[in-house]
């Protein structure tokens, strides 16, 4: 699969379609996967943090969550396809987990939140198993704490029931480093760091407009609905003169 290194995060450059593919094959398959969908702040943290960086690498599937890696790629010359979102591909890993009966494990939020995506879900997709789900406020290794009794029973517990997706939503970079850190100890074919996501699945926020989402603007939605994000989305701004202004950061 081809990629294109920007900042050296390690892009799949692919489009919504070919991701479906491949998450079919991946749940098919017998072993774990992960995935990360790295956005223009999460790409430009990664330039500045090696340990950041080498984790993202580690994973299996590095989506282009973020128009700002689709222009800034065109720029020098190594155009992504397209902008593919941590939102859609969950939405589509559900609608396969609905088709093929396949399980669902959700671990992250707020205290309560888990619980009421997972109850949505099954209203929403009733052929999926959901096997439990887990608020995101426990001690682990997310937090640099190693084997905390907490994480430990969740990890029991997921490995107990087997589920063929977790939706890790620690937020970034805590997911990010949770999934790395466990992967060899997580009974599960799918792990994916979605993020908001579950958020939105749970009703407690809502996603952009689909006019936002066309033009790329959901980072402009999200700012005007949180004014308070406006520290985290200066990332942009400097993303994009980092991009004009150096050689071979787009490789």
């Amino acid at each position: 699969m081809e990629r294109v290194s920007i900042f050296g995060v390690k892009i799949f450059n692919i489009n919504l379609q070919d991701t479906t593919k491949l998450l079919n094959a991946y749940l098919k398959g017998d072993k774990l996967n992960k995935i990360y969908t790295p956005n223009t702040e999460i790409v430009m943290a990664a330039k500045n943090d090696s340990q950041i960086k080498e984790i993202l690498n580690r994973g299996d599937l590095l989506i282009p969550d973020g128009i700002g890696l689709v222009y800034g790629s065109r720029i020098k010359g190594k155009p992504l396809k397209e902008r593919v979102t941590g939102y859609d591909i969950s939405i589509k890993l559900l609608e396969t987990a609905n088709q093929n009966k396949y399980s669902l494990f959700l671990l992250g939020g707020e205290v309560g939140i888990a619980k009421m995506a997972a109850e949505k879900i099954s209203k929403e997709y009733p052929n999926i198993e959901i096997l439990g789900y887990h608020h995101g406020y426990f001690k682990g290794s997310h937090l640099g704490i190693q084997d905390s009794r907490e994480e430990n029973e969740i990890i029991h517990e997921i490995n107990m029931k087997n589920p063929d997706i977790i939706f890790v939503g620690l937020g970034f970079p805590r997911q990010e480093i949770w999934i790395d850190r466990n992967a060899h100890r997580l009974n599960t074919r799918i792990a994916i760091g979605n993020g908001g996501v579950m958020d939105i699945l749970a009703g407690k926020s809502k996603r952009a407009p689909e006019i936002y989402q066309k033009l790329g603007l959901e980072w402009l939605y999200r700012l005007l609905k949180e004014p308070s994000r406006i520290k985290r989305q200066l990332a942009i701004p400097k993303f994009i003169f980092n991009i004009i202004f150096n050689k071979d950061v787009v490789k």
